[in-house]
């Protein structure tokens, strides 16, 4: 078994009422990815993605273009240690 892995990323442009948090979800389920995805104030989506590392970097990859909705101008990645999410979920 892989080691799993843990980003937070941070897509800013226009991602906000794009469907970018379902699509974000669809995706990180349909690649067996945890964790959870929300809006923030500053315009932004935030979301973090736990599992193994090709699974969490093919997520990142999605990211730079998102739901078909959405113009993505920046996705910013930081590493953490993982901390066995489980499930994905859209926050508020």
């Amino acid at each position: 078994m892989s080691e799993r892995v843990r980003a937070r990323v941070y897509v800013s442009g226009r991602v906000q009422g794009v469907y970018y948090r379902a699509n974000t979800r669809d995706a990180a389920r349909a690649r067996n990815v945890d964790g959870w995805v929300r809006n923030r104030r500053d315009g932004r989506v935030e979301a973090v993605f736990e599992g193994t590392e090709d699974a969490v970097e093919s997520m990142i990859e999605w990211c730079h273009t998102g739901s078909p909705a959405a113009t993505v101008r920046d996705v910013d990645v930081t590493y953490e240690d993982p901390e066995d999410e489980t499930g994905f979920a859209i926050r508020r």
